[in-house]
């Protein structure tokens, strides 16, 4: 029997069961830190790890005490000068010497727990946040993969990458080179050695042919035929697949009817649009288009965040993505999608400008048009909230435009749990064209 001793400072993955144990028991207060820092995150930093605090009070461990309701103790209180031995001490008040719950005069909470998740991890609890599958995640978290291309020969590696024909090469340079006796020769010494034995006479020339039999033998063992320097093993480098560029548009109504609730939907599909794309191509831009009854690119801070007021115009937003795609992304070297988020509301006269901009500029340019019509109040149930929906003017008229290879897709989204399994019908594998559908 032998014991192992682990004397490194800090082996990896040491503490592993114990962080997997920690992320169950304390995954309520985990996801609900996760949720609401990513949605104060930018998009393109959403499969970023990081710090998350959740309550102390989260992260309390089960312990065992003393009893103080029975047994028998003795103890030694230093400065007694009340107490004798046998006497009985009152407990204390209730509420007294405790730690209190109420807040601290200058404003302080409670104190939070600090812990940082990994990429992946974060990832994970994000996506599970909004309900995902296993199957689903895996497909998330695919890789980019790299192509292996022949690189010379090495002296090193696997039995099944051995160039046999360079080795050989090789091994006759060598031999060459050290004038390595061949075989031939020994064997055509060793033939006249016999017939002289044969033939009886001549010594003193056998004995030479002995002699210079037992030099070539002697030759032919220190320089073997095929040497450990000899031996060559084909090498293979990593190549990475070219990889396609791509730009997202991010297309919202920032008007006066758009509200929080609206807005924060919106900002979870595009953070699975942008992580979705994030796999499969290696450089994504984000365009950020708002629009009310005139659309501007801005940075994503004033995307979400900054108020605006006016009527509705969506045609203003085709038109300003026309312009950048003009600018900045031809089509034929740039993969483009873009993903429109409204509340439904256009002006009547606008609705024919926005068809024939779709029609005629941007589907054509578009790999994937997607558009999310949202809605809703946070605090009614999923049911509730498609009780009585009606058809919007925006959702009319796009409806109008869908057909066979046609790459426009709609969808409406009313609640937050909604969120990924309209993402996933939107984006599924091999699909060809999406209908309208709530």
């Amino acid at each position: 029997m032998f014991t192992i001793i682990d004397r490194r400072l800090n082996p990896k993955g040491k503490s592993l069961a114990n962080r997997q144990r920690f992320l169950r028991r304390a995954k309520e207060q985990v996801m609900r830190a996760v949720r609401d820092q990513a949605s104060k995150r930018r998009i393109s930093d959403i499969d970023a790890g990081g710090e998350i605090g959740i309550p102390t009070g989260g992260v309390s461990e089960p312990t065992l005490h003393r009893s103080m309701t029975g047994g028998i103790r003795d103890v030694v209180a230093p400065g007694n000068k009340e107490f004798i031995e046998g006497d009985l001490i009152p407990r204390p008040p209730q509420g007294g010497g405790g730690r209190g719950s109420e807040g601290s005069p200058d404003g302080d909470g409670t104190d939070e727990f600090r812990f940082a998740l990994t990429r992946e991890e974060f990832i994970d609890l994000f996506l599970e946040d909004l309900e995902l599958p296993d199957l689903a995640k895996r497909k998330l978290a695919t890789t980019e993969s790299v192509s292996w291309s022949r690189a010379g020969y090495s002296v090193a590696g696997s039995p099944t990458n051995l160039n046999l024909v360079r080795t050989m090469r090789n091994s006759l340079a060598r031999r060459i080179a050290l004038n390595r006796p061949k075989a031939d020769a020994i064997l055509a010494l060793r033939e006249e050695i016999d017939r002289l034995e044969r033939k009886g006479g001549e010594a003193e020339r056998l004995a030479e042919l002995r002699a210079e039999l037992e030099r070539l033998l002697r030759k032919s063992q220190r320089i073997p035929y095929i040497d450990p320097i000899d031996v060559r093993y084909n090498r293979f480098e990593a190549t990475p697949k070219p990889v396609a560029q791509a730009v997202m548009f991010c297309l919202m109504d920032v008007s006066g009817s758009m509200t929080e609730h609206m807005k924060d939907l919106a900002k979870r599909f595009y953070m699975l649009l942008y992580l979705f794309l994030t796999r499969r191509y290696k450089h994504v831009d984000l365009v950020f288009i708002r629009h009310t009854h005139r659309a501007q690119e801005v940075d994503e801070d004033t995307f979400f965040y900054s108020p605006e007021t006016g009527g509705t115009v969506v045609s203003t937003a085709l038109e300003e993505m026309r312009r950048v795609i003009q600018e900045r992304y031809p089509p034929d070297e740039w993969n483009i999608y873009a993903a429109q988020a409204s509340d439904g509301d256009n002006t009547s006269s606008d609705n024919a400008r926005t068809a024939s901009l779709l029609t005629q500029e941007i589907l054509p340019a578009c790999q994937y048009y997607a558009y999310i019509e949202v809605g809703g109040d946070p605090e009614l149930s999923p049911a509730a909230l498609h009780m009585g929906a009606r058809e919007t003017d925006l959702w009319r008229t796009y409806r109008q435009l869908l057909g066979d290879g046609v790459p426009l897709a709609m969808k409406q989204v009313r609640h937050r749990r909604e969120i990924y399994p309209v993402f996933r019908e939107l984006f599924a594998k091999d699909q060809q064209t999406q209908g309208a559908s709530a």
